[in-house]
């Protein structure tokens, strides 16, 4: 199937400009969003609590709710609305661990019945300790590094023969990061300083591919976690599974484009790394956007019908997919140029 004529010539390179100023603003405005709330609302996974999740038989107020909830010891807990508003479900938080236990559930229960005058239904008490909480946090950071990490051996292998070198890079990264683990420095800004680390060594070892791949990846990564702070949604464990299955995604794309761009500089290998680069992209671009379009009605359908357990799943999903589809095409592939002045400067 092409719905894109084969010799389109539309100019993505010119633009790469404007593609960098759009992306620094969207990267910027996602982390001065997670400045002023002071990182990413953490959900109980990370953080800690009792999550409740009730349902009535009939429409009943939230201010109602948390006046029951007041009378068993819940009084700095948050009341929301759970899926539809005609569902009459809610979500209860709290910071501390209750357990969930037939004690706490009944007393709940009770507390609730007798300030609403209205049946209710305890659908599910999840209880995650503080300390878990925390663990768990730091798992989820070590786990997006590393993919991160071994997704650049993989680019510098294939793209450029470096295994070696992208492998020792690696290993010494992940060394210092442990090391550092050892002395309780705080586990984001490890991660944060690794990163960049990460991308000045690839500079000046010349691994144009593994840092076009790795840039275009903390741009998806770093874009979603703003939106999520934006829009002031929980980040839990399914979005660190999102954020994992968005690189993975966002990858994929990116790779097509290398592999054309690495074809065609052995074919014009006369002409200029900008026309290569460019004529590459709109080469992929048919199977680029069909991609993008058959996946993203799968996850808008999962957004709009999937309930309200998966909505968030399915909303970083769908930020992921058009984030990665544009950082392929103006983020990862415009990278290499950044070589060729270089080169001349050289």
């Amino acid at each position: 199937m092409r719905f894109i004529k084969p010799d389109i010539n539309i100019d993505f390179i010119g633009k790469k400009k404007i593609a960098f100023a759009l992306s620094f603003a969207f990267v910027a405005i996602s982390i001065l969003s997670l400045i002023f709330h002071g990182g990413p609302r953490l959900g109980i996974d990370f953080a800690g609590g009792t999550l409740v999740q009730v349902k009535f038989k009939t429409p009943v107020q939230i201010d109602v709710i948390k006046t029951g909830i007041n009378t068993i010891g819940l009084e700095n807990s948050s009341v929301q609305q759970f899926g539809q508003e005609t569902d009459n479900e809610f979500l209860i938080r709290t910071e501390i661990s209750y357990g969930s236990g037939e004690g706490f559930s009944s007393d709940l229960n009770n507390a609730l019945q007798e300030s609403t005058g209205n049946e209710v239904e305890i659908r599910r008490v999840e209880m995650v300790g503080p300390q878990v909480g925390k663990d768990l946090r730091e798992k989820a950071l070590f786990a997006i590094f590393y993919a991160l990490l071994f997704i650049t051996i993989y680019i510098s292998g294939r793209f450029e023969l470096k295994w070696i070198l992208s492998g020792v890079v690696a290993a010494a990264l992940i060394g210092a990061v442990y090391l550092f683990d050892l002395f309780n420095v705080s586990i984001p800004f490890l991660i944060g300083a690794a990163l960049l680390v990460t991308l000045v060594v690839f500079w000046f070892l010349e691994l144009k591919y593994a840092m076009g791949a790795i840039v275009a990846l903390m741009h998806d990564v770093i874009i979603t976690i703003g939106i999520f702070s934006i829009f002031d949604k929980e980040f839990t464990l399914p979005i660190i599974a999102a954020l994992l299955t968005i690189v993975g995604y966002s990858l994929n794309d990116t790779i097509i484009v290398f592999d054309r761009i690495r074809e065609n500089l052995k074919k014009f290998h006369k002409k200029p790394l900008d026309f290569v680069v460019n004529r590459s992209i709109n080469e992929t671009l048919s199977r680029t956007i069909l991609t993008s379009l058959t996946t993203l009605v799968v996850v808008v359908t999962l957004f709009v019908l999937g309930g309200g357990i998966i909505h968030d799943f399915a909303f970083a999903l769908i930020v992921g997919i058009l984030a990665g589809t544009y950082s392929s095409i103006y983020v990862a592939s415009p990278i290499l140029l950044a070589w060729q002045g270089r080169g001349k400067k050289k």
